[in-house]
């Protein structure tokens, strides 16, 4: 803000787009149109230097690793640090995470085993570690999980470890004694669970409640 007389009215942080301080609607729009141009075309870009990235590894490494969580974490801390707004750094980094998927998707498809079945929490943990683009493979068990990243079948898996109403899951900390396997990364995520009935159920008429023992417990 200014006391000077060419002061404008306030407006978005990057009101300077546009040569007018009160840009109209269609004016807006061919802005957001050539912006869209140059996000694709560098995303593009982008994908095609990862394209590089992967022909180097595999003409200079045995066997090399496309995946590097230490390096995508130096990106999202990056993203998250440089991050001035309006967007929220969670939501920047959400879309860098994409990004890195679909790019490391085209180096080496990625296959992560995780506890099924299909819409569980832990797939939900697999697409927010790793994005969309990885391979997802639903396991019955969490032993199955383990052999299936051990014998080479998947290339991670991802298991449930600790809630906070049922405490640690031992029979995931018992595998890991047992297994070669580590622990490369961990994901947070919030639990919510829904009682479904159908349009015709009366919920005080409910007398029995049939679900997974594991989501039964993390309602208590």
């Amino acid at each position: 803000m200014s006391n000077s007389d060419n002061s404008t009215t306030q407006g978005p942080k990057n009101g300077w787009l546009f040569n007018s301080p009160k840009p109209s609607l269609d004016q807006i729009r061919v802005r957001i149109d050539t912006v869209d141009q140059e996000i694709h075309r560098l995303l593009n870009e982008r994908a095609t230097l990862a394209e590089h990235v992967a022909i180097t590894k595999k003409n200079n490494e045995e066997n090399p690793l496309f995946y590097r969580p230490e390096r995508e974490a130096q990106v999202l801390r990056a993203v998250m640090a440089r991050n001035e707004g309006p967007l929220a750094g969670e939501t920047v980094a959400r879309i860098f995470r994409e990004i890195m998927s679909a790019c490391l998707a085209l180096e080496a498809p990625q296959t992560v085993a995780y506890l099924g079945p299909q819409g569980t929490f832990t797939q939900a943990a697999a697409l927010k570690h790793f994005g969309a683009d990885a391979v997802t493979v639903p396991i019955a068990n969490i032993d199955e999980v383990f052999r299936e990243v051990e014998s080479g079948n998947a290339h991670y898996g991802v298991v449930p470890i600790e809630n906070s109403s049922e405490g640690v899951v031992n029979h995931t900390l018992d595998s890991f004694l047992s297994s070669p396997l580590n622990v490369i990364g961990e994901v947070e995520l919030r639990i919510h669970q829904n009682l479904l009935i159908s349009d015709t159920t009366r919920v005080d008429s409910i007398t029995r409640i049939y679900s997974h023992q594991q989501s039964l417990a993390q309602c208590r």
